[in-house]
């Protein structure tokens, strides 16, 4: 009697093959690493040499901790002694941070003959948002006959691009669309930050009323 059950493996029509989506399955730890000998950091970051890969791996599985290959492509394969499970963890949850901040886009609004003190109050808030590591929307709307002179909205953007340029920088220049200006700010890495305004007096809640999202162009 022929069997009914369509083989196993293959090409076949509908047949399809799960990939691996894994970003640290191709890590070789332990055992999966095939090479004589590689270079060894310990758990605190100090280098121990050149060891044959059996008794790098004994010394990390005495601590009750793997040997991770960290430098593949180094002659011989550089090696840590971690907890690679931790590892993973702290990894995943960095990547998703970044992800959820990067989604956010925060929108600040300025009109052409905006007065200094509502100028420098949404500036802070601004400077505020991009702390936290949102993404900043300026935008710069005109108001009837503003239309007729586009340099001075120009002019309040290039300004507070200025002010703000220790904690950000343009993705390009500021474009006029209809009848308002835009400008998408993105953040400095945390350690190249410098505030310039005081942000103690802005109470969470008045920032985020400021500031509501905007879709990423």
């Amino acid at each position: 009697m022929a069997n009914s059950f369509p083989s196993a493996g293959g090409n076949r029509p509908g047949h399809y093959q799960r990939r691996n989506t894994d970003p640290f399955a191709n890590i070789r730890r332990n055992h999966r690493i095939k090479i004589p000998q590689v270079r060894v950091i310990s758990p605190e970051g100090k280098q121990l040499g050149i060891l044959d890969t059996s008794k790098a791996i004994n010394l990390a599985l005495e601590v009750g901790l793997d040997l991770v290959e960290v430098a593949p492509n180094a002659t011989p394969p550089v090696c840590r002694i971690m907890d690679f499970g931790k590892y993973v963890y702290e990894e995943q949850k960095k990547h998703s941070n970044v992800k959820a901040t990067a989604s956010k886009i925060k929108e600040i609004e300025f009109t052409a003959r905006i007065a200094d003190g509502d100028f420098f109050t949404k500036l802070r808030h601004a400077e505020q948002f991009l702390s936290h590591g949102n993404k900043v929307k300026l935008r710069l709307k005109f108001r009837g006959r503003e239309m007729a002179h586009t340099e001075i909205g120009f002019a309040v953007m290039k300004r507070a691009l200025t002010e703000l340029e220790g904690m950000g920088h343009p993705d390009s220049e500021a474009k006029l669309m209809g009848k308002q200006i835009n400008v998408m700010v993105t953040p400095h890495p945390p350690n190249k930050r410098k505030p310039k305004f005081d942000l103690e007096g802005d109470s969470a809640e008045e920032v985020e009323e400021e500031g509501g999202d905007a879709e990423q162009e």
